[in-house]
């Protein structure tokens, strides 16, 4: 803590309230971190924590950088991974992308940030942008079918 965080130290007294190790599946072609899942007394140190470290941007373990970031409920899980199709499609062709808190996909076209809650709000701007349409082709029509088949079963 005191490496990457030195006046957060100095002025709070933060402690931990557990810590474990999370066993992942070992890759043996591709060294694999392990995650470590840290619970703290109090939440304001958690948000703390996290803010001085999206500060600071790059933050290290004995000169090894790591990455920190909040665990989500199943929920925000589950909306956020719904995102994952359209969003790996748009990062392919360079668009600068976001998922905001809970699971909003933002991201920068035509000089402007755009976010949208859900893929409905999405689709409905993709039809205004011809490139964009071209991008997504595809993505849209076949979960409209799936929804369509299954929506009176």
């Amino acid at each position: 803590m005191a490496e990457n965080f030195p006046n957060l130290v100095k002025e709070t007294d933060i402690q931990v309230q557990e810590a474990q190790r999370v066993p992942n599946k070992m890759n043996p072609k591709r060294p694999t971190p392990r995650h470590t899942i840290i619970k703290m007394q109090k939440i304001q140190d958690k948000e703390r924590i996290l803010k001085v470290a999206r500060e600071k941007q790059l933050v290290t373990y004995k000169g090894v950088p790591i990455r920190l970031s909040a665990d989500f409920s199943k929920e925000t899980l589950q909306a956020r991974r719904e995102w994952q199709e359209i969003f790996r499609v748009m990062k392919s062709k360079n668009l600068q992308l976001r998922l905001l808190y809970p699971a909003k996909l933002s991201f920068r076209i035509d000089g402007n940030i755009k976010s949208f809650p859900d893929k409905k709000k999405l689709k409905e701007f993709i039809t205004t942008k011809l490139l964009l349409c071209e991008m997504m082709k595809g993505l849209f029509e076949e979960k409209d079918k799936i929804y369509e088949q299954t929506k009176w079963q």
